[in-house]
C-alpha cells in the first residue's frame, strides 16, 4: 500500500510503527451546519481506513470535534466561534456545540462513514490541556503576556520545515496577530486569558486567571492522550499545513520530545460550479439540500470518490447527476447477480483494491469496476471498500412483481403489447424496471 506523505512530499510505501495503525483525522468546529465540502475530508478519510483494513492492517482512529478554542481568524485574538454561534442563535455554546455535533453525525451516519474508534470533544480534554502547557512551560517552549501563554518558535528550530515556511519574510501580523508583547511573528498563543468584561462562556481557571485552550492545542493533547506519539498517520485538509499542524508539530514536540506522525495526509478542496464555496456566492450546500433536489448522501459520496483526494475537485449537479446514475447502474448490476450466476473476470477484485491502494486512487479503481465482469462476492468486497450503501433495500422482489413480470413476458410473446406496456408502468410505480435481454427479462431499479 502507498500514500502521498506531505511530509516528504512524495508518495511512499506505507510502513505501519506497530501492530495497530494509529491514524487521526481533523474533525468539524461545531458552530454551523457542516456543507458538502467539508463532509468531503470525511469521506476521503473514510476510504483510507477502509483501504487500510482491506490490506489486513488494524487501525485505532480518534476523531476529534472543536467545541472551544477555535478563533474566527487564524490570529489570536478575535471571537471564537463557538461564542459567535451561541451569540447568532441565542443558545448556550454548549447548546450550540451539541446541536451542532448532533447534525454532523446525522450526515455521517447518512454518508455510511466507519465510526471511529475514539471520538474527541475538545472540551473533554481541557485539564489535560493545561497539563500539556505545563510541559511545555517547563521544557521552555513558552513565554507569558498579557492575554496569554505563548509557544516561542525560536526555540524549536525544524518549526519552518514541514510548511516549508519562510520566517524571516513574515511579517508582523501577516499571519498571527501582533503585540509588543510577541517575540515572533510566528508564536501562537497555546492558552488565552479572558480579559475583564470580555464575554466568554467558556472559560476554566488556570494560573490563577480565566482562560480557554488555544485552538491547535487541542489536537496535540488528545493525540498525546489517546494514542501516544509519534502516530501513524495525521490527515486533514490542505489549508491545515502552514499553520494548524505545523504549530502541532511544534506543540507535540515540546510536551513530549517525540515526533508526532510519520506520515501526513491533505486533501485538496472542492469547488462548486468554478468557485470557491461561500455563504456571499449563495453556494453552500448541505446533505439535506441534496435530498431536496432528489439525491441522495450516498450519490455525493460517489461523486467524491470518483474523484482523487488530491485533486481539484469541482462540484456541479449535472456531474452528481452523474454519479448517481453510477451509482444506480452498478446496484443495477448486482440486481442482475441476483437473477443470473455472474462470473468475475480473474482478479477483479484484487486489481480494484490494488488501485485503491496506490494513494487511494479510487477514480480508477471506480473505472475498473465499471469495465469489469463482477459476482456478487466481490460485489460484497467493494461494498465493503467503499462504502457506497449498494446492498441498500437488497434486490429482491415480492412474489406478486416476479407475477407481474411473468406476465409481461407472456404479453408480449402475445403481442399484447397494450397490457406488457400496463405491466411496465405499474412495476415502474414500485421502482422496478424490466430490462428484455436475449435470455429473458430482468428487473432493475428505476432509481
Amino acid at each position: 500500500m502507498k500514500l502521498y506523505n506531505t511530509a516528504d512530499r512524495k508518495i511512499e510505501e506505507f510502513k505501519p510503527l506497530n501492530e495497530v495503525v494509529k491514524v487521526y483525522t481533523c474533525g468539524p468546529t461545531v458552530y454551523n451546519f457542516q456543507h458538502i465540502g467539508n463532509f468531503a475530508a470525511q469521506i476521503y478519510w473514510d476510504l483510507l481506513v477502509r483501504t487500510l483494513r482491506a490490506n489486513d492492517f488494524k487501525v485505532r482512529r480518534v476523531l476529534n470535534l472543536t467545541d472551544v478554542g477555535h478563533l474566527v481568524s487564524d490570529a489570536d485574538e478575535g471571537e471564537d466561534k463557538l461564542e459567535k454561534g451561541a451569540a447568532r442563535e441565542g443558545k448556550s455554546a454548549f447548546e450550540v456545540a451539541k446541536f451542532y455535533a448532533d447534525d454532523f453525525f446525522e450526515g455521517w451516519r447518512k454518508l455510511e462513514l466507519l465510526d471511529p474508534e475514539v471520538v474527541a470533544r475538545a472540551t473533554d480534554y481541557v485539564e489535560a490541556d493545561m497539563r500539556a502547557v505545563d510541559r511545555m512551560t517547563a521544557n521552555g517552549f513558552t513565554y507569558e503576556t498579557e492575554d496569554g501563554i505563548y509557544f516561542d518558535t525560536s526555540k524549536f528550530p525544524e518549526y519552518a520545515d514541514f510548511a516549508r515556511l519562510d520566517l524571516s519574510g513574515l511579517q508582523a501580523g501577516a499571519r498571527v496577530s501582533f503585540s509588543d508583547e510577541k517575540r515572533n511573528a510566528s508564536d501562537f498563543a497555546v492558552w488565552k486569558f479572558i480579559k475583564p468584561g470580555e464575554k466568554h462562556e467558556m472559560r476554566w481557571d488556570y494560573l490563577g486567571r480565566p482562560g480557554y485552550p488555544g485552538w491547535h492545542l487541542e489536537c496535540s493533547t488528545i493525540i498525546h492522550e489517546e494514542l501516544g506519539e509519534p502516530i501513524d498517520i495525521h490527515t486533514g485538509g490542505i489549508d491545515h499545513v502552514p499553520i494548524h499542524h505545523t504549530n502541532e508539530i511544534a506543540q507535540s514536540y515540546a510536551i513530549s520530545g517525540r515526533p508526532l506522525a510519520k506520515y501526513w495526509m491533505h486533501c485538496d478542496f472542492i469547488t462548486i460550479d468554478g468557485r470557491k464555496i461561500s455563504k456571499s456566492l449563495g453556494n453552500v450546500y448541505l446533505i439535506s439540500d441534496l435530498e431536496e433536489r432528489g439525491f441522495s448522501a450516498l450519490d455525493y459520496k460517489m461523486w467524491v470518490l470518483s474523484g482523487h483526494y488530491q485533486g481539484d475537485r469541482n462540484f456541479t449537479f449535472e456531474s452528481l447527476e452523474a454519479s448517481r446514475n453510477r451509482r444506480l447502474n452498478w446496484r443495477n448490476r448486482i440486481a442482475e447477480c441476483y437473477q443470473k450466476e455472474v462470473v468475475s473476470d480473474d482478479g477483479a477484485y484484487e486489481q480494484v483494491l490494488a488501485a485503491v491502494s496506490n494513494n487511494l486512487n479510487s477514480a480508477e479503481a471506480f473505472m475498473l469496476v465499471d469495465n469489469f465482469q463482477v459476482s456478487l462476492e466481490n460485489w460484497h468486497k467493494i461494498d465493503e471498500l467503499f462504502g457506497l450503501g449498494l446492498f441498500k433495500d437488497a434486490p429482491e422482489i415480492s412474489e406478486e412483481l416476479k407475477g407481474l413480470i411473468i406476465e409481461r413476458e407472456k404479453a408480449r410473446a402475445e403481442k399484447n403489447y397494450v397490457r406488457a406496456d400496463e405491466i411496465r408502468d405499474e412495476l415502474l410505480r414500485s421502482n422496478i424496471a424490466v430490462k428484455d435481454t436475449a435470455d429473458g427479462a430482468i428487473w432493475q431499479y428505476n432509481s
